[in-house]
């Protein structure tokens, strides 16, 4: 974690965005595919529904749209961006990245782009990287991105996995504060690659002709449901913890909790590990189901444009998943709608 008392660039956050497809999956549609209901569902995660992409849509597009409501709120021109990371387990190929699609798409002609592989911690990573850049005067203006498209990596006859997922992508613009106050207070980011193994999505390849030939692997999800509990309940206070330290904060000081939204039981166990009531946490997965990497900035936009989160809000933004890796952002919002103006 870096120390925040050094002479740095101070960094803010001035834009948001998201997109989440049009496409509803209710539990009762998920019924017809597996032996579920909506009561055994929504009992064990909290998941009512989820958006899932259809027909042409990819992660890049996704991700483009919400880079466009991003540049807009912050009143910021394509081509000004001088860098773009898009955090992303599941891109749409191997290469050329997402980043460097979604610069083409949008017109960031002056932007480095690459991608960032965390899964659903990538959110909390990227800002880690992209606060880095900014407060060493490598860049000045970072559009972060996290999208992932789960549903075309789902077995959709596992119970245990198709129920969980939804795609979506979230868009956070990060800047050299204008006024030298910093916003990205603090940054605890951490992985444990012992544990890799509990959750995966193992990819596709076949050995050269010439060789031995190997077995093929399937292209889905393969999750250890409780190991990633126990993971996610034990790790995910003592970060938050980790990272209010860093920031010279407690958990007195914490307005909004906003936690990947991953399954209610983990968020409601990691809210009460806290001492935080339900109205500091930001929760929507009822609604969209586990977005992986875009699921923090989805929440936090939803809530920012409904007007709950306020300026000058302290937020714990704490992502975990697989790699193992997990992490917590502190961040004070600030930033105003330019749109509006």
């Amino acid at each position: 974690m870096m120390n925040d008392n050094l002479s740095f660039n101070p960094v803010t956050i001035t834009g948001i965005g998201r997109y989440i497809p049009e496409t509803v999956i209710t539990n009762e549609d998920i019924a017809k595919l597996v032996d579920t209901n909506d009561e055994w569902i929504t009992s064990r995660t909290g998941i009512k529904q989820r958006r899932v992409v259809s027909g042409n849509e990819t992660a890049t597009s996704l991700a483009y749209k919400a880079a466009l409501d991003a540049l807009a709120f912050a009143d910021v021109k394509p081509e000004d961006v001088d860098l773009i990371i898009v955090a992303t387990s599941l891109p749409d190929s191997l290469y050329p990245s997402t980043a460097c699609e979604v610069q083409a798409e949008i017109g960031a002609v002056n932007a480095a782009a690459f991608n960032l592989v965390a899964a659903c911690t990538g959110l909390v990573y990227g800002l880690n990287v992209a606060r880095n850049f900014i407060m060493t005067g490598t860049y000045k203006k970072v559009l972060l991105l996290g999208v992932d498209v789960h549903s075309r990596f789902l077995d959709w006859e596992d119970r245990s996995t198709c129920i969980l997922f939804g795609d979506g992508a979230g868009a956070l613009l990060l800047e050299q504060s204008a006024d030298g106050q910093n916003d990205v207070l603090s940054v605890d980011m951490h992985a444990n690659g012992k544990k890799a193994g509990e959750l995966s999505i193992p990819l596709n390849g076949k050995n050269c002709p010439l060789v031995e030939p190997n077995e093929a692997k399937q292209q889905y999800v393969n999750m250890n449901g409780k190991e990633i509990y126990k993971f996610a309940v034990s790790v995910v206070p003592k970060s938050i913890k980790h990272a209010l330290s860093g920031a010279g904060l407690s958990t007195d000081n914490i307005d909004y909790l906003i936690p990947h939204q991953a399954n209610m039981r983990i968020v409601s166990s990691i809210m009460e590990r806290l001492g935080l009531s339900e109205e500091q946490v930001i929760a929507n997965l009822d609604k969209y189901g586990n977005t992986s990497t875009a699921s923090i900035c989805v929440a936090l936009v939803e809530e920012i444009m409904n007007g709950k989160i306020k300026q000058d809000s302290i937020m714990a933004m704490c992502g975990f998943g697989a790699g193992l890796t997990w992490g917590t952002a502190i961040v004070r919002w600030r930033a105003l709608d330019k749109r509006k103006k």
